[in-house]
């Protein structure tokens, strides 16, 4: 969704530019139609069950923490994730964080190295890393957020970058713990450069280039990522179909959903949504037919609104992960503010002690995992 949050850039005086330049997209793909007043919720579909029992199978859990906690992004300030833990009571097991390729806003381009200290305050940390990477720049051109003629899918498919994400991939092996990479999210909707409907992209090149990346990094040995393929969940929009977008079991360790209940907030108005009736249609068609044999983690996700609505939800949210999401294994509360939207759990202190009480179970891996080191990255046991 053109929901652009932020891409962490790792250069502290450019942070704000991107920011502001980013949330310049258009209003996303997810907005459908007029907003409904209503305070009844459609009834959830169903997902598939993958067992019968009941009982809580364990899951990583994390969150993209904005700048709005301290002035800085973490891990660059890990001072922000202490202020998160102590709000939700309990250390991450996964922290996230992320880059584009590039930072064009003046000439010329600069390119973002692996961020190796940054990964390193995660690890030091007892996280796993969560890294977002985007074959985009920043840019200060407000167009520039989906028409980038110099990085299109083309361009990483015929090796226009293959000198730089070998290097990146070459420091990636070198840092040598193991971590999650997330590579060009969302890839079935408008709103990012690497969509296949837009800025001069064709049918087929997201697998194509998703391929040339992760052999680069085979080649060079930097098996200590695990690439997690992840597409954004919507109800109300029919988006790109996901299979022709899925690049083969062979070129991916986890999928995934990013989605948000929007509620009616003016940002981009929609019904207010329960969890079931975000995730469930995508993640059915994951595990009955795009990647039965993959783990699931929830790479963004969370809903506005304050007080008992939003608690209400988040409660319903750990319910649901029990009994109808048994293959999610891992999720990411998307805690920071984008355009005055109040994705943040400490906008709300019934939400933040909803989150609190789920996450306090212990199926639910704290920072202890400083000693994972399988690659790829195992569900926790």
């Amino acid at each position: 969704m053109r929901i652009r949050r932020t891409i962490s850039t790792f250069l502290p005086g450019l942070l704000a530019l991107a920011v502001a330049l980013l949330v310049l997209l258009p209003v996303a793909a997810s907005a459908a139609g007029p907003h409904k007043k209503s305070a009844k919720h459609k009834k959830s579909a169903k997902p598939h069950k993958a067992a019968a029992t009941k009982k809580q199978r364990p899951l990583y859990w994390g969150a993209w923490i904005g700048d709005q906690l301290t002035g800085e992004e973490p891990p660059w300030d890990m001072s922000a994730v202490s202020r998160f833990e102590g709000l939700v009571g309990k250390g991450l097991s996964l922290i996230a964080l992320g880059s584009p390729f590039a930072d064009c806003t003046s000439p010329p381009c600069k390119f973002y190295d692996f961020p190796t200290t940054a990964m390193d305050n995660v690890h030091h940390y007892g996280a796993i890393p969560f890294f977002n990477w985007a074959s985009q720049a920043t840019s200060s051109d407000p167009a520039g957020a989906t028409v980038m003629p110099d990085f299109q899918l083309g361009d990483v498919i015929e090796g226009d970058y293959d000198a730089y994400i070998r290097e990146f991939a070459e420091s990636a092996r070198a840092w040598g713990h193991a971590f999650f990479l997330r590579y060009d999210w969302e890839m079935n909707g408008d709103w990012f450069p690497w969509g296949e409907t837009i800025n001069g992209n064709n049918p087929g090149e997201y697998v194509a280039a998703w391929r040339h990346v992760h052999d680069i990094f085979t080649a060079v040995g930097a098996t200590n990522a695990t690439w997690v393929w992840c597409p954004y969940a919507e109800v109300d929009r029919h988006f790109a179909a996901l299979a022709p977008l899925y690049p083969g079991d062979e070129y991916v360790d986890w999928t995934c959903m990013d989605g948000f209940n929007w509620g009616s907030n003016p940002t981009n108005p929609h019904t207010w949504k329960g969890f079931a009736e975000i995730f469930a249609p995508t993640y059915n068609k994951l595990v009955k037919r795009i990647a039965p044999s993959k783990p699931i983690v929830l790479a963004e996700m969370a809903s506005t609104g304050h007080g008992r609505p939003k608690a209400k939800w988040i409660h319903n949210m750990f319910e649901e992960l029990r009994t109808d999401f048994r293959r999610i294994r891992g999720l990411i509360w998307f805690d920071q503010v984008d355009r005055g939207v109040d994705w943040p759990l400490e906008t709300s202190p019934a939400a933040a002690r909803a989150f609190s009480k789920g996450i306090r179970k212990r199926h639910f891996k704290g920072n202890g995992q400083a000693a994972v080191v399988a690659s790829p990255i195992r569900p926790p046991g």
